[in-house]
């Protein structure tokens, strides 16, 4: 244990204090690299601009103001802005969401200031500070090495070697530099250089926490805009040519043709998936999901298998030791102070890593250090000042680190002159090196019989659900390298780590919504049954392997039982890769957890790789897609849930956008075919595109989930965003929005009306029944009439503002006079709802009776 006589023994141990390092901050800066440029929001906005189509209507339109039409110029020059700017926002947004999102992911790093270990954000590190490094983290800083134990890291990334490179403070190689991974062991150091002076900084190695990676999403729908665009310009130019043909002015054609393309093209196509994705990322973030990469949003929504760690995602991590087994009996709790334990005791404080903060009086807040370990400080002590006079009794003199294969550590303490070795770990692993026993103080053979007797017990511990951690010792005068050989058994505390309240709910979610929950731990297969039964994991031992078990299956052997294992127990690290592969040759999509340097080939394997944002390491948070703030199941239920409300919403989107641009290029190009007069101007058209494309496709993309978005079957990963008939749906609902108005149109010629009149009823037509069909667009299943209007107030708002820029466009007459438009009376009125209305309730009857 590191304690304060330990970091009273050299100034150095005591780091910075707060004062110290808030000053030298403000003299070297903060400890970072510099990053490339961003887009600055002047940049962001001219690029809204940035399309061939628009710069010839802006042209055209420049060229009509001259030829006397100033109004209307004007007012398109007007309304193309206004789209820029609302594009400009919906971007800029998703920008500076972005870049929340990776100072939300910037490292930590532990570092003693004041004399106590703190954990920072690695920016805020200062030359002199003195840091704390383990086996899985990236080193935040150029340092010196103070202490060190078992230390190696992987400097690859500055020497190309792939080789551990050993690091001690009692040789020449005593230096650690910035992004080098630690491969194995702990150490601490002292801060040298940070920032751009660090190696790192002389090479200009940047390294971002967020992964800019192409959404494949996005590029799919990138070809299918070019492909739309290609056919909404082939449109555009028969619909004009066919104005020529009729002998209508040439002028009027080509700028209606302009306006038509730009309101059709769908351009904006690949950038709603990244708001989509942008949007629905912040709200994972308030749930304590913190996704590193978009693409990753994605995958989560197609998620079958779920493969969790226990401690601290199922359970509480809070440990507790309730049963103490030792000289052949078992100890409860209000016994733990016996004098008889003094042995185990001393066992299981001095192969410790806790830290101890002696000026802290209560017990529970002076430890800091892994929940297991705290636990076992707190069964046999009240308070620290006893903790210190227990620990003045030896001095550590070297320690083997705690690992996931070996499954214990090791230390070696110098008692009055004696050499000790104390070893504590998995039963199991204790066990197998224990030559001898202890027994009322006596040194016996570990006889078969006593195996039998201490194997017994275990068993019955761990299926009550207690997590036992075993001590052995031994006492040679001098040890050479076999310090966990022919060991003396001292016995096992049993430690309870309650369910988290809330994962049992999360299990029957899973289920519901088709996804296997799978538990992963390194405790007994007891332990592990016990604790996942009852959370409604499993329901039969039968669905338990162990790794020891898994070691003796093939490949092909545990593929083909894979679906029907549940817990895996005592397993290592690199069981976890193996677990993987198994599902995923079942065409699984799998997300799995970790923490430990071990950990990362398995999570970055995994089709979504999830580390634990507490207790995770640098290395495994880096390979992972998402990050756990919480290290909490119940959180990626919940990030797959918005995974799925996310895709479903950018479905909407699509939906609405395409069904609408094909109603309106369908209005233009009917009326063509028909001979019938031009039934909207070019100005009337962008209108169309600045109501119905801006404000109600925004608000339709943060969509509330659907109540039953997590009682359906997870999708295919290959799955095409059209699939599940939206692309009948797009191609019906557009053609008959065109239709609808082309008849609206022609309603008003039968009736002998004004053709300005017959224009503003195709207008309405056009843009209400758009405005209808958003509210449409928000569920695939149900009918606008089942659908919770209100539960999307940014919606209702959105159509709100459009439906008063059209009455203002019919009314106002000053508009009248821009856009061409008469005030309709109610019998025009109801023409227009009819027709606008007609579709809805068609769609809604069919659906009712479906």
């Amino acid at each position: 244990m590191r304690g304060e006589k330990m970091i009273n023994e050299n100034e150095i141990y005591n780091g910075l204090s707060t004062a110290e390092a808030n000053k030298l901050l403000k003299t070297h800066g903060l400890n970072i690299l510099k990053q490339n440029k961003k887009a600055t929001p002047v940049k962001i906005f001219i690029a809204q601009f940035n399309d061939f189509i628009i710069w010839v209507l802006i042209a055209a339109t420049i060229i009509s103001g001259f030829m006397g039409e100033k109004a209307d110029a004007i007012t398109i020059i007007i309304i193309i802005i206004m789209n820029a700017i609302m594009g400009f926002v919906q971007e800029y947004k998703t920008e500076k969401s972005l870049e929340a999102l990776k100072k939300m992911a910037s490292p930590t790093t532990k570092v003693i200031r004041n004399g106590n270990v703190q954990v920072i954000n690695a920016e805020l590190l200062v030359p002199g500070d003195l840091i704390v490094i383990e086996s899985g983290d990236r080193v935040p800083a150029d340092a010196i090495i103070v202490t060190s134990s078992n230390l190696s890291l992987d400097e690859s990334i500055l020497t190309g070697e792939s080789l551990g490179v050993s690091k001690s403070s009692s040789n020449r190689n005593n230096s650690v530099f910035m992004g080098t991974i630690v491969l194995r062991g702990k150490g601490e150091a002292r801060v040298v250089e940070t920032g751009m002076h660090t190696e790192m900084g002389k090479i200009a190695n940047l390294l971002q926490n967020i992964e800019q990676e192409r959404s494949p999403l996005k590029d799919k729908l990138s070809s299918l805009g070019k492909v739309l665009v290609v056919l909404c310009v082939m449109i555009c130019i028969v619909v004009t040519a066919l104005g020529i043909i009729r002998g209508q002015d040439k002028y009027q054609m080509f700028l209606l043709g302009l306006s038509l393309a730009v309101a059709a093209i769908p351009e904006g196509l690949p950038a709603i998936v990244t708001v989509a994705l942008a949007l629905g990322v912040s709200r994972m973030l308030k749930r304590n999901a913190l996704v590193r990469r978009l693409p990753a949003v994605e995958t989560l929504g197609c998620t079958s298998v779920i493969c969790s760690d226990k401690t601290g995602t199922l359970t509480k991590n809070i440990m507790t030791v309730k049963s103490i087994y030792y000289n052949d009996k078992i100890y409860n709790e209000n016994r733990f102070k016996d004098e008889k334990l003094y042995l185990l005791k001393r066992a299981f404080v001095f192969c410790n890593d806790c830290e101890v903060n002696y000026r802290e009086k209560n017990i529970g807040k002076s430890l800091v250090g892994e929940p297991t370990e705290t636990a076992l400080i707190k069964a046999f002590f009240t308070n620290s000042y006893d903790i210190k006079t227990f620990l003045d009794s030896a001095k550590r003199i070297s320690d083997i680190p705690f690992d996931s294969n070996r499954k214990m550590m090791s230390v070696i303490v110098n008692e009055h002159g004696r050499k000790i070795s104390y070893v504590k770990g998995a039963p199991e692993r204790i066990i197998d090196r224990c030559k001898y026993i202890s027994i009322d103080g006596e040194k016996k053979a570990f006889t078969e019989n006593y195996k039998k007797r201490v194997q017994s017990v275990l068993n019955d511990m761990s299926s009550k659900a207690l997590r036992c951690i075993a001590a052995a010792y031994k006492d040679s005068g001098i040890i050479n390298g076999n310090q966990e050989r022919d060991l003396i058994f001292l016995g096992f505390a049993g430690m309870i780590d309650p369910p988290r309240d809330e994962v049992k709910g999360a299990v029957l979610r899973c289920k519901e919504a088709g996804i296997k929950a799978v538990m992963i731990t390194g405790d007994h297969k007891n332990t592990a049954y016990a604790i996942g039964k009852e959370l409604g994991i499993c329901s039969d031992l039968s669905e338990v392997i162990t790794g020891e078990e898994l070691d003796k299956l093939d490949d092909n052997k545990l593929s083909s039982i894979i679906n029907k294992i549940k817990i895996f127990a005592r397993v290592s690290p690199e069981h976890k890769l193996r677990i993987v592969g198994a599902f995923k040759r079942k065409n699984k999509i799998v997300a799995m957890t970790g923490d430990g340097v071990n950990d990362a080939p398995a999570v970055k394997n995994a089709d979504i790789g999830i580390s634990m944002g507490i207790s995770g390491t640098d290395v495994t948070k880096e390979a992972s897609s998402m990050i756990l703030l919480d290290d909490n199941f119940t959180t990626i239920v919940a990030a797959v849930e918005e995974g799925r409300v996310i895709y479903n919403n950018i479905r909407k989107f699509i939906r609405y956008l395409l069904s609408c641009n094909l109603g309106e290029v369908l209005t233009m190009f009917l009326s063509s075919l028909l001979y019938l007069q031009t039934p909207l101007l070019p100005i009337q058209i962008l209108l169309v595109n600045l109501a119905t494309d801006g404000l109600p496709a925004i608000a339709l993309g943060v969509d509330p989930k659907d109540e039953d978005v997590m009682y359906e079957m997870p999708r295919d990963k290959n799955e095409s965003i059209f699939a599940r008939g939206l692309k009948e749906k797009i191609i019906i609902r557009g053609s008959l929005i065109g239709i609808c108005t082309v008849l609206s149109f022609l309603v008003g010629e039968v009736l002998n009306m004004p053709l300005r009149t017959c224009r503003t009823i195709a207008l309405g037509t056009l843009i209400m029944s758009q405005l209808i069909h958003v509210f449409e667009c928000r569920s695939e299943k149900k009918s606008i009439f089942q659908i919770k209007l209100f539960t999307n107030m940014s919606l209702v708002m959105a159509v709100t503002v459009s439906i008063v820029m059209l009455i203002c466009v019919i009314y106002v007459p000053f508009l009248q006079i821009v856009f061409h438009t008469d005030a309709l009376n109610l019998f025009q009125w109801g023409i227009v709802i009819f027709f606008s209305a007609f579709i809805s309730t068609i769609n809604s009857v069919y659906l009712y009776f479906k």
